[in-house]
């Protein structure tokens, strides 16, 4: 049983052979450094890069793909998503973001409930989307559970299990935890105290003196790995004010690994969150306030946040997490927009790219495998018809691990299918 996992883990964690191809003629932006290069090769041998220039030696067997011209870009990271874990939002049967009345929080993993076949996601990797970070939502407490990051090519779906635990603090925390605030702080201090007594003692969790408890042990032994800092924790959180009470747990918890999720109000404290060196998974806000945690609001949240040096990661708007998360180069291009706003501050191209692929790569640990077109990495990589982050450009070509993936899906098979365009070439039974 042992060697079974082994291999499974080894499965999930290497890529598959693949062919040699080169991606010519591209104006390639690595994001490793600032400026892209013009005319330059991209070369993928056995799911990696093997190497990034414009003179690049194309071996004779390769596979070569002509960008003509166009953007070639590593493959854009969801940072934030319920992509693959649900289908219809209202129909239960489908939906498994959350499980409100499980006797378990902490403990859930996400992992079982990841369907590769769901339609939303060929619909998000045909714009260029290729790894998404995926949150379990809190159902009966504030905590949700552990997510894990996606990979939106076929084969094995999944590129990190267990990779986070997912905790909401702010208005939906307090109302989970009983009411307020002040309840919601009691139960994540008693949570990572019950935590750290599991991680001291496992063997002996819920007896004696900690037979009080209320965590099941399933939930202390994965808060364990909060406490201790073997796996980072997303925090939900939006006003001011709960920003630094979590960025204050670590007075107690030095090893936690805190990501903030939200951040609506993050600007406001942004010398503080960079102090702390935490990254933040931010979308770009409206520009009025949708609650009272995020009264100051801002489109140039995100803008100043980074300006104040914070780590930041584009990811979608709320409602857009199942479904839309394929819009998110259409938020990077709204922030490099914020520079002709009376007021705005502007996000650069270059920092905009880096915000959907190296920056929500780093935060979940895996800036030495993606994010970057270097030799070495997995071969994420998306040929572009122009400016990625312009509306009008979409991929022409796009590589998950090497492998040339389909820009396929269940829509654009039935814009084909009932395309009135071509209504003459259809068996005439479809036209009754």
């Amino acid at each position: 049983m042992k060697r079974l996992f082994a291999l499974l883990a080894l499965t999930i964690a290497t890529p598959a052979s693949a062919e040699t191809i080169a991606i010519v003629n591209g104006k390639v932006a690595t994001i490793a450094r600032a400026e892209p290069i013009e005319n330059g090769t991209v070369l993928i041998r056995d799911g990696r890069i093997v190497s990034v220039g414009s003179n690049v030696a194309v071996p004779a067997n390769a596979r070569v793909v002509d960008a003509a011209g166009g953007w070639v870009t590593p493959g854009l990271f969801a940072g934030y998503s319920h992509v693959g874990i649900v289908e219809v939002d209202a129909v239960s049967s489908t939906n498994d973001i959350q499980a409100s009345s499980a006797p378990y929080a902490a403990a859930i993993d996400i992992a079982p409930a990841v369907n590769p076949l769901t339609t939303a996601i060929a619909v998000t990797r045909i714009e260029g989307v290729t790894r998404a970070a995926v949150m379990p939502g809190a159902g009966n407490d504030i905590f949700g559970g552990q997510g894990l990051v996606l990979s939106l090519g076929d084969g094995t779906p999944i590129t990190r299990q267990q990779a986070f635990q997912y905790i909401v603090m702010g208005e939906d925390g307090a109302r989970l935890a009983g009411g307020s605030r002040g309840a919601l702080f009691a139960r994540l201090a008693d949570a990572f105290a019950e935590a750290a007594a599991y991680a001291r003692n496992p063997a002996g969790y819920g007896f004696g003196r900690d037979r009080g408890s209320l965590l099941k042990k399933a939930d202390a032994a994965a808060l364990a790995k909060v406490v201790s800092g073997e796996v980072p924790a997303v925090v939900s959180v939006n006003r001011a004010s709960d920003i630094v009470n979590v960025l204050a747990l670590r007075k107690t918890y030095p090893r936690l690994r805190l990501i903030l999720a939200g951040a609506a109000e993050g600007w406001t404290v942004a010398d503080k969150i960079a102090a702390a060196r935490v990254p933040v998974l931010a979308s770009v806000a409206p520009n009025l306030p949708e609650s009272f945690e995020a009264l100051a609001a801002t489109q140039s949240n995100v803008g100043r946040m980074i300006r104040a040096g914070v780590k930041v990661a584009i990811v979608p708007i709320g409602r857009d997490l199942n479904h839309q998360v394929r819009l998110i180069p259409q938020q990077a291009g709204n922030l490099v927009a914020q520079g002709k706003i009376p007021g705005g501050v502007q996000v650069s191209h270059a920092e905009a790219l880096a915000a959907l692929t190296r920056n929500p790569a780093e935060i979940f640990g895996l800036g030495g495998e993606l994010g970057t077109l270097e030799p070495g990495k997995r071969a994420d990589v998306v040929v572009w018809s122009g400016d990625p982050i312009e509306l009008a450009s979409a991929p022409t070509a796009l590589f998950i691990d090497g492998r040339a993936t389909s820009l396929e899906s269940r829509q654009t098979k039935l814009r084909d299918r009932y395309n009135p365009l071509k209504q003459d070439t259809l068996p005439k039974q479809y036209s009754r």
